[in-house]
């Protein structure tokens, strides 16, 4: 007889005994975790492990006292739990599904933050509003709306203001600066439709069209760039008010100069009132990378069976078409500027090629002839004012064809060096003076700021 009494219980009691201590545990700990190291234990394990100890009981006799662990799971070297049991010895479990299941619901897709400004978020459909900046590459606000959504609505405006007479009796807009607009709106539709979106024309205010826009895809934000002057920024103001009311964002982007506004060592308010001084206070500056165009869009929204619009003429603006007209009835020399994207960076590569090209030519006295092109000037301003062409691309891209470093910030005269680069140089001398400009403007555009005027004097400091 066996002096220890304990090894002739009854193993189905001793199991219930184990069974009953565990349950006991998990109910008193309920937030117990499991401690179980794969790489610790045998390749073979009790089949009490496995199996119920009433159904263990029943078929003690005829089932195997051992059971395999397949060798995927013996060699999980790195897989454990972690105990917060004090007992080592015995096994504690806890379930990781909430008691209420609604609690901790699973996420299906991606969840937008709380936080609407996150550039992570994903929105459900935005529209582009575009202004000035009638292009596709280098646009920070069409690559981020992009990004950031799941279809995206692009929409130009002609707004009527813009149109007509003004007080003193002149057109708004003139015959050829409408002509120009509307074949780059032109151009900028076909360049969008090759990436698989579209653009949407309309005339009206923008503040009407787009919060209307905005009800018929449910869009969640208005993606635009800023501009300068007194009536733009106006009609932001406008934008931001009305989309306000519906519950959309407006997000605002900066894209139209050389600098970017919030890379300036100084705040606007406190921008110098010359370009002497402002030129100084930018030396050395760094210029932000030029953004690469997208080679596909996301589609536009299905919801709201949005039409795209025909794009308006000069009758449809109010404008007479006998104006662009010569006296002998033939197109003015005006004409040949095509309005669009396509037709600045093919500008923008001829000039750099000519003036890369073209021998020096100087004077007895050492003086310089500067190169710009046909009749010593380049004639990409119009690009540049319609946002066709992007100030950060066209100083990327000359950078490309010198023999050494072009800088924005480098002296008119350059030491007399006459190289192509140094024509090259006074066309970023002129990009640096057309930054001034706009800076200067929206500077003065806000109404916090006194109405000390600005000079074009280059010998003094502010």
């Amino acid at each position: 007889m066996d002096s220890n009494p304990q090894s002739c219980e009854n193993p189905e009691i001793k199991s219930t005994e184990e069974q009953t201590q565990n349950q006991n545990q998990v109910s008193q700990s309920p937030f117990a975790t499991a401690s179980l190291s794969l790489s610790s234990l045998p390749p073979t394990l009790p089949t009490q492990f496995f199996i119920q100890p009433k159904i263990l009981s029943l078929f003690s006799a005829q089932s195997p006292s051992k059971v395999k662990v397949p060798t995927q799971a013996s060699s999980l070297s790195h897989l454990s739990l972690s105990s917060t049991s004090p007992s080592p010895s015995k096994l504690s479990f806890k379930s990781t599904f909430a008691n209420n299941p609604l609690q901790s619901p699973l996420s299906l897709g991606p969840r937008r933050p709380l936080d609407p400004s996150n550039g992570a978020a994903i929105r459900r459909a935005s529209i582009v509003w575009f202004r000035n900046d009638l292009r596709v590459h280098d646009n920070e606000c069409l690559h981020t709306a992009n990004n950031e959504s799941m279809s995206v609505l692009p929409v130009y405006c002609f707004d009527p203001r813009d149109y007509g007479k003004s007080s003193s009796g002149f057109d708004k807009t003139g015959p050829y600066r409408a002509t120009f607009l509307i074949e780059s709106v032109s151009d900028l539709r076909k360049n969008l439709q090759a990436r698989g979106s579209d653009l949407v024309v309309r005339i009206g205010k923008p503040e009407s069209v787009l919060v209307e826009l905005a009800k018929a895809i449910g869009a969640d934000a208005v993606y635009a760039h800023r501009e300068v002057s007194h009536d733009e920024v106006k009609a932001e103001e406008k934008i931001e008010s009305a989309m306000k009311e519906e519950g959309v964002e407006v997000k605002y982007f900066w894209g139209s100069t050389l600098f970017h506004v919030d890379d300036l060592p100084f705040k606007l308010e406190d921008m110098p009132s010359n370009y002497g001084g402002f030129r100084d206070k930018v030396n050395g500056l760094e210029i932000r990378k030029t953004i690469e165009s997208l080679d596909q869009m996301k589609g536009m929204p299905s919801r709201g069976d949005v039409e795209t619009g025909d794009i308006p003429s000069l009758t449809d603006l109010g404008l007479n078409t006998a104006a662009t007209m010569a006296q002998d009835g033939r197109p003015s020399v005006s004409a040949s500027m095509a309005g669009g994207e396509n037709e600045a960076l093919q500008r923008l590569q001829k000039f750099a090629a000519e003036c890369k090209a073209q021998p020096y030519k100087g004077s007895k006295d050492g003086s310089q002839e500067t190169i710009y092109g046909a009749n010593f000037s380049c004639k990409i301003s119009p690009w540049l004012a319609m946002g066709c062409l992007s100030p950060r691309f066209m100083f990327d891209e000359l950078k490309k064809t010198a023999n050494r470093t072009v800088s924005a910030t480098s002296k008119k005269n350059d030491g007399g060096s006459g190289s192509p680069d140094t024509q090259m140089n006074w066309l970023m001398f002129e990009l640096l003076w057309r930054d001034f400009f706009r800076f200067i403007t929206k500077k003065y555009s806000s109404a916090k700021v006194g109405t000390a005027p600005a000079t074009a004097c280059t010998g003094a400091l502010a």
